[in-house]
């Protein structure tokens, strides 16, 4: 096995370990900003909640249509 070939190994592994890291970053970011969001929503007045519950569900449905359309451009595409 050449040294070349390790080294090249080393640096894949190393982008992986990089990567994979970010992402547990990411993930546990996203936990504490649920658990804010769980509190802010508890202390918010009723109407603001379900204002944000609306709006989210308003963002599910654009990104429900986003997808439809980028797989109806990938289907006309192919």
């Amino acid at each position: 096995m050449r040294s070349v070939d390790l080294a090249l190994y080393a640096d894949v592994l190393a982008g992986e370990a990089a990567s994979l890291a970010a992402r547990i970053e990411r993930e546990r970011g996203k936990q504490r900003q649920a658990s804010i969001e769980r509190e802010a929503r508890a202390a918010l007045a009723p109407f603001a909640a379900e204002r944000l519950e609306e709006l989210e569900e308003s963002l599910d449905a654009i990104e429900l249509l986003q997808a439809w359309v980028e797989g109806a451009l990938a289907r006309a595409v192919a």
